[in-house]
């Protein structure tokens, strides 16, 4: 058995940030073990710019931002395992991977999880209709056209208006075919607003909201899509049905984060977000497993994963160095309007600030967000509007935090 103090699984952009900043902490033998070739994850498929602008000062695309981390997990050395796919984790901190070389298994002293995320398929919607080819999922779609070079379709509509979604909008419109149109089961877009504008609105291709695809045409390819308008329970409105023909439709409708090796472990799971309970180290309910990036949280931008990741990463140093905090940990909560917070628990240190991480479970304008633990007001922020494609960030203070004897809280109020 092979023994590494700490084993990062997955080498994306997640995986590589841990690694960095655990080695950067200390813990100089640090591995990361990947199931594909080469470090980098799904940035190496996202050709378009706009990765960066937060964490490294400058606009790059998403090869360019993976190979910024591939670079600095070589200068220090870090050992990958790469065509190494993780088969299980026990509690135990014993991972098995299946490798070129056989079966792999190495105890590990700590263990970050970041294997990140994976989308939902058509078998998870229940569309009627029948199976013809050319239904892909946004990434599928984004992957063979930016990686492999193949067209996909030349009519074509897009069920989901996430962020893939809505870039691959503007790729197929790059790539000469004609986007009928974007459809949204929810009255509001799951996207960045820059998105929404530069993948749309800038290319005049529509987007429907609180609209669905109710069914699939064609035997051998598609052939077009009827789409309907949905009522607050969505379900579909008879009236509204229309048929659009295309050749190819793409679906956007959700991430999955990855937690399947987070389960076998044992490791209790958070159901609104699909990804593991942790503290503001990112340390899970087992001590010495750590969980950061897509597999935690779907993150709207890679910045803020790396973010995460570092955090994680020493997280894990302190862990095996015995600097972790072992001040009262008490339990966070979200209130009116937020549909979760993250981390789940957060520790009373008086020298330690903490971030609170959340998104809204609705658009809203104007707004004040208010973090309180019983009648103790901790922290407030206002934004001039906030929308459940965005992730917010709310900073609290060590001396306030220390206040805080119950549940914290984070709610909002309309301005």
């Amino acid at each position: 058995m092979i023994e590494h103090d700490i084993v990062i699984i997955g080498g994306g952009p997640a995986g590589m940030a841990a690694a960095v900043a655990a080695f950067d902490a200390g813990i100089k033998d640090t591995v990361i073990l990947d199931r594909e070739d080469t470090l980098g994850g799904i940035l190496r498929q996202c050709i378009h710019n706009g990765f960066g602008l937060h964490k490294l000062g400058k606009e790059l695309t998403g090869p360019e931002y993976a190979a910024v981390y591939a670079k600095k997990v070589e200068e220090r050395g870090i050992k990958v395992y790469t065509e190494t796919m993780v088969t299980d984790l026990s509690a135990d901190k014993i991972v098995t991977a299946s490798s070129r070389e056989g079966i792999l298994k190495i105890k590990a002293k700590a263990v970050i999880l970041a294997m990140g995320c994976r989308e939902r398929s058509r078998g998870a919607l229940n569309i009627c209709g029948t199976r013809p080819a050319g239904i892909f999922s946004a990434g599928t779609a984004q992957k063979l056209i930016n990686c492999e070079g193949y067209g996909v379709g030349k009519r074509v509509v897009i069920l989901g208006s996430g962020d893939i979604g809505l870039i691959m909008a503007r790729r197929m419109s790059l790539e000469g075919a004609k986007v009928e149109a974007v459809c949204e089961i929810m009255p509001y877009s799951g996207g960045l607003t820059r998105n929404i504008v530069q993948c749309l609105e800038d290319f005049g291709i529509p987007l429907y909201l609180s609209t669905t695809v109710a069914e699939i045409h064609g035997n051998r390819r598609l052939e077009g899509v009827t789409i309907a308008e949905v009522g607050p329970d969505r379900r579909t409105i008879e009236e509204t049905k229309r048929f659009i023909p295309c050749d190819t439709l793409l679906l956007s409708v959700g991430l999955i984060p990855e937690n399947e090796l987070t389960r076998s472990a044992g490791i209790p799971i958070v159901p609104v977000t699909n990804g593991a309970i942790v503290d503001e180290n990112r340390q899970t309910a087992i001590p010495g497993i750590f969980a950061c990036g897509n597999v935690l949280q779907v993150h709207d931008l890679v910045d803020y994963v790396s973010d995460e990741a570092e955090i994680a990463g020493l997280g894990a140093a302190e862990y095996l160095q015995d600097k972790l905090s072992d001040a009262k940990t008490i339990d966070t909560k979200a209130g009116f309007g937020v549909r979760y917070v993250l981390p789940q628990k957060v520790s009373i240190d008086p020298a330690k600030d903490t971030s609170l991480f959340l998104r809204v479970s609705a658009p809203y304008g104007k707004v004040r967000f208010t973090v309180s633990s019983g009648d103790e007001v901790l922290a407030t922020a206002v934004r001039l509007k906030a929308v459940p494609g965005e992730m917010e960030k709310i900073n609290i203070p060590a001396d306030k935090l220390a206040a805080a004897t119950d549940t914290v809280t984070v709610s909002l109020e309309e301005l």
